[in-house]
C-alpha cells in the first residue's frame, strides 16, 4: 500500500520529489508499489476467458455490423435494435469492454458548454438509470451521488453559471453554492482557496460492466446478435459502377458476413480498423490513468469532484475515491498492439504526480490515505476533443463511432441512438456537425499526423481549462494559408484557425504576430516560447467579459458603416458545380431557384430530407471559360459557382458528394478553393474607391445588387460580386492565387485618401449578427428549418420545381411553426456570447445559440429560438405580445424581441441607398 503523499517517492525511488512539504516519508512497509487493477467488483474479464472460440458462428449476413464491444458499440447495438433493425451484428475480439471500456471511471457529468451535448448526456443518464432497468429488471451500476465543480477564482465560477443557465433550459438543477455551503455539503474539502462552486445533484456514475452486459442483454431481445471472441481481419470494399467505394462484407477469423453497413466502434484500434478499409481514422492512443485509494471515513455518499483548475477529479468509489486528471504531458502509446485486452500500464509516477497536490489541497485527508490500486489503461483522443461519427467520407457505408476521449460512457446513450438514427434514416435527429468525421476536418488534414498528433496533445492538456469564447488553438497552425496571409500579418493580422485555414480575425496596432510551431507547452522537454506575442493576445482575452480589444473590434466595424473596409475571405471554400445534369442537381440540391441567366448570384439554402437546413451559401451561374481558368473552368452543360464560408466548405462538399451520388446525377463538383482568393470591399464608399480599380461600370443600373461579372482589377481578371454579408453596399473579389496581392495592394492604394481599413472575422460577426444576417452552425442548424430561422424566401415554394426537404417544409408550414427564431436585444450593455436562457413572462422558453454586440445600434445582439411552454405554435403575434428576459450567469437582464433587423431593416444600404 502506498501513501497520497511523500510515498510517491517510496513507490519509485528513481522518480521526482513529491512536491509538498510533508515531513514523513508516508512510505508502505509492505512494499513500495500499489497493485494494477480497476475498482469494480465485476469485469467481464472472467467470463469465458482463454477459449480463443467464437461465442457463436457468424450469419452469412447481415444489415449492420458492429465492430467492437465497448460502451458505443454496445449503445449502438441496443439503439438499432430498439428502432427495429434486429439483423445487427455486434463482433468483440475478445470479450465485451475488453479495449478501453473495462478500466474507465464512468462518470457522469450533465452539464457542458453545449446545447447538444447537454441533451445527449441527458439521454444516457435516461438510459442508464431508467430504461435498461425497466426492460431488463436488471441494475446497471449507476450511482446518483451528484457532481460538484470547484472555481477557484471568478472566470471559472462565471464559466460555471453560464453552464447553470443553460441547464435551467433542459432542466437540469443545478445551484450555485458558497465556500461555505460547500463545506456543508462536504464536510472533508479544504475550502480555503474556493471562489465557489457548482452543485448539480442528479450527476453520478457508471459501472461499465454491468452498462454493457445489461445493453447486451437488452439488444439481444431484440433480436440482435452479439459474437465475443471474434476478431475483424478485413473489410471487403467495392466500387459501384458510379465510381462510388461501398462495404460489401466483413471478414473475420471464423467467416465472412456480407453487409452493406460496418460501425467502427474499435476505440483505440478504430485506427487499424479503418485502414482495412482505406478509411483515415484521425485519432491517437494515449495512456490514461486514475489511482484508488484505501477506505476514507466520512467520504461515503459524498458527490463527485471536478477540480478544472487542479486537474483533477476525485470520483466516489463506495466508500473510497478514484483520483485522477488530465496532465500536460500525456504519454502516446506508440505501438498500439492488437492482443491487447483487459490490460493495464505500468503508472508512471512522473506523469501523474501532477495531479496529487490538487487532491491533497482539496481533501486534506488523502495526505493520510494509502493507494488500493493504479489504474492505467489506453484511451483514444481527437484533435478537437469530440467524438469521430458519421459515415466515413471514403467509403459508404462505414461509419465511426470511436474516438470519445475518455467520455465514452457518459456520451454513449445519446451518441448510441443518433448513430443509430444516422445508419438509419441518413442523418442523425441532433446537430451532430461537431461529431461529423464528413465535416470536421478538411481532407488534407485527417492523415496529417503531425497535425493530428499537436491537436490531440493540445485538446487533452486543454481538457479542463475555462472555455472562452475567443480562444483559439495553438498546436497545428499554418497548415493552410491564403494568399494575403504575409501581407495581413505585417499589419498586425491576429489570425484565427478554421479547418486548416489561417483566417484574419482583427487587427492589432501592436504590430505583427505570427503564430509559432507548437512547443507542446514545455511538455517532453522542449523550451517553451517566450515572448509569444500571439499567445499573450490570446490570454488577454481569457474574459467572460467584453475583451480587452472590444474597442479594435469598434474601430473596425464603424469604419465599415461609414466608410469602408477590406475583409480577407479568402478561406472561403469555392467550388463548381458543371455538367449535363448540373441545373438538374441544381434544382434538387437548392431551396432558392438558381437556374437563372448567367451573370446571376442567389442566396439559397441546402436542406435535408427532414427540411433541416445543411448550408446557406451563394450560387452563381456562370459561363464555361475559353480558356479554362480557376475563374472560369471549361465544361460541356450548364455550370454553378458556389461559394460557401471556409469553416463549413468540408461539410458542404461532403452533403453535395453524397447527394450527387445517392441522385445519380449526371455533373461534376470541383474545387478550387486553394486557387482562388476571395476579397471583400464593403461601405458606403466602397463604389467610389471600387470604380478607381475596377474596368466595368459599378453604378446601380449596370452592376445591380445579386450579380456577378468577369471583369479587370490593376490588369488582372477577376469574378466580382455584389453581394455583403456585413450589411453594406459592397463588392467581393474573386481572384487567381497570383493576383491577389497585386489586387489587394490597388485597392488599398485607393482607398487609402477614403479611410479604408483591413477588418477581420470578429468584425464580421458583429457586423452581420447587427443586420439580421444568420451564420451556419450558430443561429441556423442541420435541425433547424428555413420557416423556424426567418428564411421563408429562400424556398422556391411557389415553383413547381421539386427539391431536397420540399416535402417537409410544406408539411411544417400546413401544421405551423412550434419554434422560431428571434433577435434580441439588450439595453444595458453586457457581454453575452450564446448559451443564455430566454425568459418570457416568467419562463423559461429557449437559449442563445449566438450573441455578439452591435456598435451601430450601441447594443447587445442575441438571437435564439424560443416555444410556447403550452405547446402551441409560436407566431408573430406570439413573439411580440411576450415580456422578456436573457439570464447571464444566473443574472436576468431585460431585453426587447425584434421581428426584423434592428440595424437598416428596409435593407437600402446593401442597396447603395444611403
Amino acid at each position: 500500500m502506498s501513501y497520497l503523499s511523500g510515498a510517491w517517492r517510496a513507490a519509485a525511488p528513481r522518480r521526482l520529489a513529491a512536491p509538498w512539504r510533508s515531513p514523513r516519508p508516508f512510505s508502505s512497509a509492505s512494499g513500495p508499489t500499489a497493485e494494477k487493477s480497476v475498482p469494480y467488483q465485476k469485469t467481464l474479464k472472467e467470463e469465458g476467458a482463454g477459449s480463443g472460440e467464437p461465442t457463436r458462428a457468424p450469419p452469412a449476413s447481415a444489415h449492420v455490423v458492429v465492430v467492437g464491444g465497448g460502451s458505443l458499440g454496445c449503445q449502438t447495438t441496443y439503439h438499432l435494435a430498439k428502432l427495429g433493425v434486429s439483423d445487427v451484428v455486434l463482433l468483440e475480439r475478445d470479450r465485451l469492454t475488453s479495449g478501453t471500456t473495462w478500466h474507465t471511471a464512468g462518470l457522469l457529468w450533465q452539464l457542458r458548454p453545449s446545447d447538444v451535448e447537454v441533451e445527449l448526456l441527458a439521454h444516457t443518464r435516461d438510459v442508464v438509470s431508467r430504461d435498461l432497468p425497466a426492460e431488463t429488471g436488471l441494475h446497471t451500476g449507476w450511482v446518483q451521488n451528484g457532481g460538484l465543480f470547484i472555481a477557484s477564482n471568478k472566470q471559472r465560477l462565471d464559466e460555471y453559471k453560464r453552464l447553470m443557465s443553460l441547464g435551467k433550459v433542459y432542466g437540469v438543477e443545478s445551484y450555485v453554492l458558497t465556500p461555505s455551503q460547500t463545506k456543508d455539503l462536504y464536510p472533508l474539502m479544504n475550502i480555503d482557496d474556493l471562489y465557489g462552486t457548482l452543485y448539480v445533484p442528479k450527476d453520478g456514475t457508471m459501472d461499465p460492466a454491468g452498462t454493457c452486459s445489461t445493453l447486451a442483454r437488452a439488444a439481444t431481445a431484440r433480436g440482435a446478435t452479439i459474437i465475443e471472441n471474434c476478431p475483424v481481419t478485413g473489410i471487403q470494399v467495392r466500387t459501384d459502377d458510379f465510381g462510388v467505394k461501398r462495404v460489401h462484407a466483413v471478414e473475420t477469423a471464423h467467416g465472412t458476413i456480407q453487409t452493406p453497413c460496418v460501425v467502427n466502434c474499435a476505440g483505440v484500434w478504430a485506427w487499424a480498423l479503418g485502414r482495412l478499409a482505406g478509411v483515415h481514422v484521425p485519432l491517437v492512443a494515449m495512456h490514461h490513468a486514475y489511482v484508488v485509494t484505501e477506505r476514507i471515513e466520512g467520504i461515503q455518499n459524498m458527490p463527485n469532484v471536478r477540480d478544472h483548475d487542479a486537474s483533477v477529479y476525485l470520483r466516489l468509489q463506495g466508500d473510497a475515491l478514484s483520483v485522477g486528471g488530465y496532465e500536460s504531458n500525456p504519454i502516446f502509446w506508440e505501438e498500439v498492439s492488437e492482443k491487447f485486452a483487459f490490460g493495464l500500464f505500468d503508472l508512471d509516477w512522473d506523469v501523474f504526480m501532477q495531479h496529487i497536490e490538487g487532491a491533497i489541497n482539496r481533501v486534506p485527508v488523502l495526505e493520510q490515505t494509502g493507494i488500493k490500486s493504479t489504474v492505467c489503461g489506453p484511451e483514444s483522443f481527437t484533435a478537437d476533443h469530440k467524438p469521430l461519427m458519421g459515415e466515413a467520407p471514403e467509403v459508404r457505408g462505414f461509419f465511426l463511432g470511436c474516438g470519445f476521449n475518455s467520455a465514452g460512457m457518459m456520451l454513449g446513450g445519446g451518441c448510441g441512438r443518433e448513430l443509430a438514427r444516422w445508419i438509419i434514416h441518413g442523418r442523425p435527429e441532433k446537430d451532430m456537425y461537431g461529431y461529423d468525421i464528413r465535416q470536421r476536418f478538411h481532407h488534407s488534414l485527417t492523415d496529417n499526423n503531425r497535425w493530428i498528433r499537436e491537436r490531440s496533445h493540445e485538446s487533452y492538456a486543454k481538457n479542463y481549462s475555462v472555455v472562452f469564447p475567443h480562444d483559439e488553438p495553438l498546436a497545428g497552425r499554418n497548415v493552410r494559408k491564403d494568399p494575403l496571409h504575409e501581407e495581413l500579418l505585417r499589419q498586425g493580422c491576429v489570425f484565427q484557425e478554421r479547418h486548416g485555414w489561417e483566417r484574419p480575425g482583427w487587427f492589432s496596432p501592436g504590430g505583427a504576430a505570427p503564430v509559432l510551431d507548437y512547443d507542446y507547452y514545455g511538455a517532453y522537454g522542449r523550451e517553451r516560447h517566450r515572448d509569444y506575442a500571439y499567445n499573450r493576445l490570446l490570454g488577454d482575452e481569457y474574459t467572460f467579459d467584453f475583451p480587452p480589444h472590444h474597442d479594435i473590434i469598434k474601430k473596425e466595424c464603424l469604419t465599415c458603416r461609414n466608410a469602408l473596409a477590406l475583409f480577407d475571405m479568402s478561406y472561403f471554400g469555392k467550388f463548381y458545380l458543371v455538367g449535363p445534369e448540373a441545373t438538374k442537381a441544381a434544382d434538387w440540391l437548392f431551396s432558392a431557384d438558381v437556374s437563372k441567366a448567367p451573370g446571376s448570384t442567389v442566396y439559397t439554402c441546402m436542406l435535408n430530407k427532414q427540411g433541416g437546413v445543411e448550408s446557406d451559401l451563394t450560387v452563381s451561374r456562370i459561363s464555361p471559360g475559353a480558356p479554362a481558368s480557376p475563374l472560369a473552368p471549361a465544361f460541356e452543360g450548364d455550370g454553378y459557382y458556389l461559394a460557401i464560408g471556409g469553416a463549413v466548405a468540408q461539410h458542404n462538399w461532403s452533403h453535395i458528394t453524397t447527394v450527387l451520388q445517392d441522385m445519380k446525377f449526371q455533373c461534376k463538383l470541383l474545387d478550387c478553393s486553394e486557387e482562388l482568393g476571395m476579397m471583400s470591399i464593403q461601405g458606403p464608399l466602397s463604389r467610389v474607391v471600387l470604380q478607381e480599380v475596377l474596368d466595368t461600370d459599378l453604378s446601380n443600373e449596370a452592376f445591380p445588387f445579386s450579380t456577378h461579372k468577369i471583369t479587370t482589377a490593376a490588369g488582372c481578371k477577376v469574378r466580382a460580386m455584389r453581394l455583403s454579408f456585413v450589411g453594406e453596399m459592397g463588392w467581393e473579389l474573386h481572384v487567381p492565387r497570383a493576383d491577389c496581392v497585386k489586387v489587394y495592394r490597388a485597392v488599398m492604394e485607393a482607398g487609402a485618401r477614403h479611410g479604408i481599413a483591413n477588418a477581420g472575422y470578429r468584425a464580421i460577426d458583429s457586423l452581420s449578427i447587427e443586420k439580421g444576417y444568420r451564420h451556419w452552425h450558430a443561429d441556423l442548424r442541420p435541425d433547424d428549418t428555413p420557416l423556424e430561422a426567418g428564411l421563408a424566401f429562400t424556398c422556391k415554394l411557389k415553383s413547381s420545381i421539386p427539391f431536397l426537404g420540399r416535402e417537409a417544409v410544406e408539411a411544417q408550414k400546413a401544421e405551423g411553426i412550434f419554434r422560431r427564431l428571434v433577435c434580441f436585444t439588450t439595453e444595458e450593455k453586457v457581454p453575452m456570447f450564446g448559451l443564455e436562457a430566454v425568459w418570457r413572462d416568467g419562463k423559461v422558453v429557449g437559449h442563445i445559440r449566438r450573441a455578439d454586440f452591435g456598435f451601430a445600434i450601441d447594443r447587445t445582439i442575441a438571437y435564439g429560438y424560443i416555444r410556447d411552454p403550452a405547446g402551441g405554435p409560436v407566431s408573430l403575434d406570439f413573439v411580440k405580445s411576450g415580456s422578456y428576459e436573457l439570464e447571464r450567469m444566473g443574472v436576468t437582464f431585460p431585453a426587447r424581441a425584434h421581428t426584423k433587423s434592428p440595424f437598416d431593416p428596409d435593407n437600402k444600404r446593401v442597396k447603395g441607398f444611403y
